[in-house]
């Protein structure tokens, strides 16, 4: 059923006003997505999945007390995770997070390439106006 419901999902462009780069835009989703398979509890797995599927924006999301309640107590226990750390853990924390935007980026543009790739060995379009004659 979860494939199912995947290939009903979003693309990553939802979430781009939200982001500051494609990649981002695609941990957003990724994110939700692992969300949606219920690690974080009922409450954000429904939120997660509603806003995957496009029945909800995810701003008007966080606008739903029962998904802002949730999502402020899972914030509690990163935040509490984070004050925990050392200065050169929450260094490495953050290093690992831009390789793991900049490895996203490479995905998006290697998909990017290849469709570019596949384009260009199509034929010309339907409406090329090549063939057009009177």
């Amino acid at each position: 059923m979860q494939s199912e419901e995947r290939d009903e999902y979003v693309d990553e462009s939802e979430f781009s006003e939200l982001a500051k780069s494609p990649a981002e835009a695609r941990a957003v989703k990724k994110a939700l997505e692992m969300v949606a398979g219920g690690g974080a509890g009922n409450t954000l797995k429904e939120m997660a999945q509603e806003v995957l599927t496009g029945r909800i924006g995810l701003r008007e999301a966080l606008n739903v007390s029962a998904y802002t309640e949730q999502v402020a107590q899972q914030s509690d226990s990163v935040r509490d995770r984070w004050d925990g750390m050392s200065e050169r853990e929450r260094e490495a924390l953050a290093a690992d997070g831009e390789r793991h935007l900049e490895e996203l980026q490479r995905e998006i543009d290697e998909e990017q390439s290849e469709k570019m790739r596949s384009g260009t060995s199509k034929s010309a379009p339907r409406h090329s106006g090549g063939t057009w004659s009177p």
